[in-house]
């Protein structure tokens, strides 16, 4: 399996589809899964369910992550990612629809590194998306 940079945890599929497309022109799409649920991301994180075996030392530089999800939410994949010490390090870059204060604040609280709110305008969702995966993969430094 091919070193994964970007790992997108997105249910919708139009705005995984915008991410990705972004993440591509702008050639920040090298290595980047896209997975539908938190259940889905947390199996592939911690080598368990379809991914079992896979190595969990092989981390994404940044996790992408939307709140609201089936199955596994995001912000239970998120206190699971903080809360172990194997995945505590790796950035996690909420993007979402949800605007509310307390849920943004929870999510920091949990240790998020960065909560976007979803642009609703297509031009102004590709600008964003861009401008974040240039920062994540090219402007912030990793250990």
């Amino acid at each position: 399996m091919q070193r994964v940079e970007v790992l997108l945890v997105e249910d919708n599929e139009h705005d995984a589809e915008l991410t990705i497309r972004a993440l591509k022109k702008n050639n920040l799409a090298n290595g980047l899964m896209h997975l539908k649920d938190g259940g889905e991301a947390l199996d592939f994180i911690f080598g368990q369910g379809m991914f079992e075996g896979r190595s969990v030392e092989s981390k994404p530089r940044v996790i992408v992550l939307d709140i609201n999800m089936p199955r596994v939410s995001g912000l239970e994949v998120l206190q699971r990612l903080k809360a172990d010490e194997r995945t505590c390090n790796i950035p996690v870059v909420v993007l979402t629809s949800t605007k509310d204060d307390p849920i943004m604040k929870h999510c920091y609280e949990l240790g998020v590194n960065s909560y976007v709110v979803k642009p609703v305008a297509f031009d102004a969702f590709f600008k964003e998306i861009s401008a974040l995966g240039f920062f994540w993969m090219i402007v912030n430094q990793v250990e």
